[in-house]
């Protein structure tokens, strides 16, 4: 039913529902949340009334939400990855992340990043025993003005070429993460691991909600950072391989051409930069170039 087949009486008793509900909010003392929970009352109430939900439609939304709730623990945040697949992580990442000259574009947090990684030393390896194509990863750290950024933290963290992120794993293991600091140059270097591509959970209600929608849950190969520095916005962000099939239709909306990048295969028995023996395995490299905003823009 539209709105214009609505008798003047449905409309009238609909409309001043909204507003009794926005008004309730008036006497918030905070000015943020007054606004931001009348916007959100009129948005919500604007749907119901759009699509002309049923109850059975209500008590089936209610459900899903309880069951995200439900499988939500301190490893697994279906909520965020609720957020993920319906774009609006990426809708407040753009938000938050105004263009700035030709600062690095960011794009979704994700749900494994786990605070205090594994400290390394530039050139060092953080892999942690998780099976994968060992793929040398450098770059340097600079401000918009061209600027080297000494000292700047970077938290680096993946998935293993099967899937998975170390927390998804029931042994406590630390694998695929870690932090390293730029040097008095700006530059930064490690081991990790080729991405590859990787589906999100779909065991639990977001996955039964792209199912139904005929959606895939995969997500295109991929290399987490989050780069803080004193003065400068941190950004949190990853890098794609270029060439993978999935880029056009990544389950999260998080693919940025500028961060799509080169991962150049090297044959066995190439030498490595840091001298690194690797035997008769194949790996790759790539160059990631941060460029990191002022803080206040």
């Amino acid at each position: 039913m539209t709105d214009d087949a609505l008798s003047a009486e449905q409309r009238e008793r609909e409309e001043a529902l909204v507003e009794t509900v926005v008004a309730s909010f008036a006497d918030a003392p905070d000015d943020r949340l007054r606004e931001i929970m009348q916007a959100l009352t009129r948005h919500l109430h604007a749907f119901v009334r759009d699509v002309r939900l049923t109850e059975a439609e209500w008590n089936t939304g209610i459900e899903f939400l309880t069951a995200a709730g439900h499988i939500t623990d301190d490893r697994r945040q279906e909520f965020i990855l609720l957020s993920d697949v319906l774009g609006i992580s990426m809708q407040t990442v753009a938000v938050n992340n105004e263009a700035y000259l030709d600062a690095t574009e960011a794009t979704v947090f994700g749900p494994f990043f786990v605070t205090d990684a594994p400290f390394v030393e530039n050139g060092g390896d953080i892999a942690g025993g998780a099976p994968g194509q060992p793929c040398w990863v450098e770059g340097t750290v600079t401000d918009t003005e061209g600027r080297p950024v000494a000292g700047a933290r970077i938290e680096v963290w993946e998935a293993d070429e099967d899937g998975f992120y170390d927390v998804q794993y029931a042994d406590d293991r630390i694998a695929g993460r870690a932090h390293l600091l730029t040097d008095e140059e700006g530059r930064y270097s490690f081991w990790g691991l080729t991405p590859t591509p990787y589906p999100i959970p779909a065991d639990g209600p977001v996955g039964a909600l792209l199912a139904a929608v005929n959606r895939s849950p995969m997500r295109a190969s991929h290399l987490h950072f989050l780069v803080d520095a004193p003065g400068l916005r941190t950004l949190v962000t990853h890098i794609f391989v270029r060439g993978d099939e999935l880029l056009a239709s990544d389950s999260v909306f998080g693919v940025k051409e500028s961060l799509v990048m080169h991962f150049d295969e090297q044959p066995p028995g190439t030498p490595t930069p840091d001298g690194r023996v690797l035997a008769d395995t194949a790996w790759s490299r790539t160059r990631f170039d941060i460029v990191l905003a002022p803080e206040q823009v």
